[in-house]
């Protein structure tokens, strides 16, 4: 039996029941949670890096956005909070989608 020690989407144990195959899970405590969340997404962004084709790179990022979504209550926030610091910082220092690549900055 394999052993995979990770954070799964919620209906992956009911996946698992609906093929016969026997499984272990828990529920993780929050802190617990945070840091599994925190784990996933670096698979995630590392699954986004390797993708070669548009179907996939937004697979990728759907998993990407629904781990966020699950960091936020843990934060005790919202989406619409976490937007409006995004608009915020944007409206501050930009986005990203002009593709801006800093070489160097010259010390005064």
């Amino acid at each position: 039996m394999p052993v995979y020690n990770k954070l799964v989407r919620d209906l992956i144990p009911q996946v698992i029941d609906n093929s016969g195959s026997k499984f272990t899970t828990r529920t993780l405590d929050p802190s617990e949670h945070l840091t599994e969340i925190k784990k996933k997404l670096y698979e995630e962004v590392q699954e986004f890096q390797e993708t070669m084709n548009h179907q996939d790179a937004l697979e990728e990022l759907a998993d990407i956005l629904e781990l966020i979504h699950a960091a936020l209550p843990i934060h005790e926030a919202t989406y619409e909070d976490l937007e409006k610091i995004r608009i915020a910082k944007k409206e501050k220092r930009g986005g990203f989608e002009e593709g801006i690549y800093l070489i160097e900055v010259e010390d005064e």
